[in-house]
């Protein structure tokens, strides 16, 4: 009878190795989360400003690690730089603005997934600046003058744009030029730019150097909360890597929860993005999500297509990992 019962239980161990949803990888147990890749590597495409926050605060604090990943950081000016290196390989996961990834994807420049939120807006992190002595203080000051924004065709512009329609004032005449953001400040002070759209630390850097002054706060009124990056990687790194990606969002999604705490991105700040602790505890931040949610997608989607920077169809739904 023994005999019997220990045979019966190896076939039953063999048979729940073997079916489909079953074993350690599936994902499906209620009682653990789903086993972590083992030595699986990300490179990973980051800015040097708060957006990217949780992705040091994860380092810091080993979440990668725990779930088996290791996470190489490569340096990029903007998300629209981010979408050719996934295209070609370079990258494996990029964090990037909303409005490239999705103009890539409408253009067919690029098969793109979103593995995870990153930053919102809120006012006061996302101005046009322009010097102390300026000629320029409200939006209809903005039209047909020169304002830089790290990337053509991404968020920075898209917001610039929409604020300013908001208010009534046209901005086609704008001339936008691209500038990454360590370099506004000493392009606003030799006067090479009217103005700049510019995010944190840069913001507060700017005002306490050099007296730089607020023209347009584009995360204002209704922009508020608008989505302004998330990380996403290529689709065919999505289809060849699937728990390499849940790994990995699992990790930054626990560094996002800890971003809500103020002092959590004060702590790495300092270090990353080579900001003074007097500047660290005055920054204006936006929120850090845990989520992508689609609906405020279609609403940026929606503002594309308003402002003429949106050529094709695309669903964000459809891009989700």
């Amino acid at each position: 009878m023994r005999s019997r019962r220990a045979f019966v239980s190896s076939v039953v161990a063999a048979l729940l190795m073997t079916v489909p949803g079953c074993g350690l990888l599936s994902g499906n147990s209620t009682d653990t989360p789903p086993s972590g890749p083992a030595n699986a590597r990300i490179r990973l495409g980051v800015i040097p400003i708060v957006d990217v926050a949780p992705v040091y605060i994860a380092l810091r604090k080993g979440y990668f690690k725990d779930e088996g990943v290791d996470v190489e950081l490569k340096q990029i000016q903007g998300g629209a730089a981010g979408v050719p290196l996934l295209v070609n390989g370079e990258l494996d996961v990029t964090f990037g603005n909303w409005v490239s990834f999705l103009a890539a994807q409408a253009k067919g420049a690029a098969d793109l997934k979103f593995v995870a939120d990153g930053y919102r807006g809120k006012p006061g992190m996302f101005l046009v600046l322009a010097p102390p002595d300026t000629p320029l203080h409200t939006a209809a000051d903005l039209a047909g003058k020169k304002i830089a924004v790290n990337t053509r065709g991404n968020v920075a512009e898209l917001a610039v744009r929409a604020a300013m329609k908001a208010q009534n004032v046209d901005p086609g005449g704008v001339q936008f030029t691209e500038m990454a953001f360590p370099d506004m400040q000493a392009a606003l002070q030799r006067k090479d730019i009217d103005a700049a759209l510019v995010v944190e630390p840069f913001i507060t850097r700017a005002a306490q150097q050099i007296g730089a002054v607020t023209v347009l706060d584009t995360m204002a009124g209704q922009a508020e909360d608008l989505p302004i990056g998330g990380y996403a990687t290529s689709a065919k790194f999505a289809r060849e890597n699937p728990i390499v990606l849940d790994a990995f969002r699992r990790a930054l999604t626990k560094a996002q929860r800890d971003a809500s705490t103020r002092s959590e991105v004060e702590a790495v700040i300092t270090d990353y993005a080579k900001v003074d602790k007097s500047i660290a505890s005055v920054l204006h931040f936006g929120s850090y999500p845990n989520s992508i949610d689609v609906a405020r997608l279609r609403k940026v989607v929606d503002l594309m297509r308003a402002n003429g920077m949106l050529t094709g169809d695309v669903d964000p739904q459809a891009m989700l990992f």
